[in-house]
């Protein structure tokens, strides 16, 4: 055990010196992936239809994206009495521990009800019940604190914080999502976060505003220089972008012929990201392009019904000839 865990040490090093990441304490890793997000219900309107409340949350996204790529991962999150076992006993099945979702009977799961427009791009926020969310305090499992991977999906950057600090071994990669509602009521605490991250997904005019500058490649030197190593900026229905130091990777978004619902595909798409990365044998950039292609193809799925119905319904199969859609994409050869 002791030559097999000083071997998996000294990859690590070099994956780390390679992507230029913080060096860990070696451990033996008992959770590949740990995530911390909502579990939550959604009520959704768009020009293709409604639904009545179906479950959502950025969690439950994150991880059942990440369930086609790991099965020892561990989520953390709280609902309500009023939240469906079934769909913690669907996760578990998908190898999700969820022993870290915690279960308040007697309140209610948090609640967000939205209206879309025609260009799906932009949105009216109904309703918003907090619920068990207003107090939400997660504990990281004792077997989940030293979890090779963390991906913080979009909570206050105090709570993100307070994850990290319970973790007793530095994750191999730090992912946290976040939005401009943070940068407008909690810059200062999210900037002392960001500093402990080593990957930074947010929306191109969340760069822009984070950053104080129009141009995205200058924005990434910006925020990269304030603590993350990658910068991923997403531009929705144009694809995504990854920066880290002086290599930049465009993932064009695939043209599909119907798109029913936009919700969670961001989070759909992190989870994909953070999932194939913690299956891959190395971590350099080359491996970032495919965990890229591999986010940007699972949101593509979700997009295509409501809710998570649609990442219920695909196989590995599905996904493997999603990606090589992607592949057909955006190759091509230059004349001789």
């Amino acid at each position: 055990m002791a030559v097999r865990i000083q071997e998996h040490w000294k990859h690590h090093k070099l994956i780390a010196k390679e992507l230029k990441l913080p060096i860990f304490a070696a451990q033996f890793r008992t959770m590949k992936l740990a995530a911390v997000g909502s579990v939550a219900f959604d009520a959704i309107e768009t020009p293709f239809g409604k639904t009545d409340k179906i479950v959502g949350g950025a969690g439950s996204y994150i991880a059942l994206a990440s369930s086609f790529f790991v099965k020892e991962q561990s989520l953390i999150s709280v609902v309500g009495g009023d939240f469906p076992k079934e769909f913690l006993t669907l996760l578990e099945g998908k190898g999700v521990d969820v022993s870290g979702i915690e279960v308040k009977q007697d309140e209610k799961t948090f609640f967000w009800s939205g209206r879309y427009h025609t260009d799906l791009n932009s949105r009216d926020t109904l309703v918003t019940e907090l619920n068990v969310l207003a107090d939400f305090k997660p504990v990281v499992p004792a077997h989940a604190q030293n979890a090779a991977f963390l991906m913080l999906g979009n909570l206050s950057p105090a709570v993100q914080l307070s994850v990290i600090q319970q973790m007793t071994t530095r994750p191999q990669l730090i992912a946290m999502d976040t939005m401009n509602f943070w940068m407008d009521i909690a810059l200062d605490e999210l900037k002392e976060t960001i500093k402990h991250i080593d990957v930074l997904i947010i929306n191109d005019e969340e760069a822009r505003q984070l950053s104080g500058v129009y141009s995205l490649r200058k924005a990434a030197g910006i925020i990269r220089a304030m603590g993350p190593a990658i910068l991923i900026i997403k531009k929705g229905e144009h694809g995504a972008l990854l920066f880290h130091e002086a290599n930049v990777f465009y993932a064009p978004a695939l043209p599909l012929e119907e798109v029913f619902d936009p919700t969670g595909a961001g989070d759909t798409f992190a989870g994909g990201f953070m999932g194939y990365l913690a299956a891959a044998p190395t971590l350099d950039f080359e491996t970032m392009k495919r965990a890229i292609i591999a986010g940007s193809a699972l949101a593509s799925f979700c997009v295509e019904k409501f809710g998570t119905e649609r990442l219920l319904e695909i196989n590995q199969d599905d996904l493997r000839a999603r990606m090589q859609e992607f592949v057909a994409l955006s190759t091509f050869q230059l004349e001789a």
